[in-house]
């Protein structure tokens, strides 16, 4: 049976699935817990045959963990929740949904709490910038018990090298605006009354992840 709000909304039963496409852009290496993003949804969807989400209603949600990658192992992670969803003509819906594999996800998944994992760092990668560091903590400690002029040189060569490759090789999570993702409800839709900020307000979008 079809479950209905006062004013007619019919409710989203759990397991539906949103697709949708971001709208702000996201990265492990600069959001964090509690920062909010916005993303279009891509396909109606229909209860009961009688469209309720048209496609282009806007899904709100917001960052609930963050873990940047190790410097030598491990991978970042980040994971995203959906909170509501605000039709262009202000009918709303709140929510609890977590991202899934699926057929139009730009994204993989780990495990079942919706939690999107970085490509980690290969283990030639990680051997080459431990080598390099321990080139520059060798450097260092030249320069620090009083080395040549020509080996202060080395050691600040080293010291760059190391930042840079560790700039360039650190795997951060990267979810460019136009990304497709798949939602899917933990929670039953129920209709919201929509208010200016959650219709109109603009969210953390990160203008530096690339």
């Amino acid at each position: 049976m079809l479950l209905a709000a006062a004013n007619s909304q019919p409710v989203i039963p759990t397991g539906t699935k949103i697709d949708v496409q971001m709208i702000s852009a996201l990265s492990s290496s600069a959001n964090r817990s509690g920062d909010l993003f916005t993303a279009k949804v891509q396909d109606p969807i229909f209860i009961g045959g009688e469209q309720v989400i048209p496609a282009g209603s806007t899904l709100r949600g917001h960052v609930t963990f963050v873990k940047p990658p190790a410097r030598v192992k491990g991978k970042a992670e980040m994971r995203l929740v959906g909170d509501s969803l605000v039709t262009k003509d202000g009918q709303a819906y709140a929510f609890t949904a977590e991202l899934t594999n699926g057929n139009g996800s730009d994204v993989k998944v780990k495990g079942n709490e919706g939690t999107v994992e970085g490509p980690g760092k290969s283990k030639k990668q990680a051997a080459k910038e431990s080598g390099i560091g321990a080139a520059a903590g060798a450097g260092a400690g030249a320069i620090a018990a009083g080395g040549t002029g020509a080996l202060y040189g080395a050691g600040i060569g080293a010291v760059a090298g190391l930042i840079h490759t560790l700039a360039k090789h650190h795997k951060d999570i990267v979810i460019d605006s136009g990304t497709s993702l798949v939602f899917v409800l933990t929670s039953p839709a129920t209709p919201a009354k929509a208010t200016s900020t959650e219709a109109g307000s603009t969210p953390f979008i990160c203008t530096t992840c690339r």
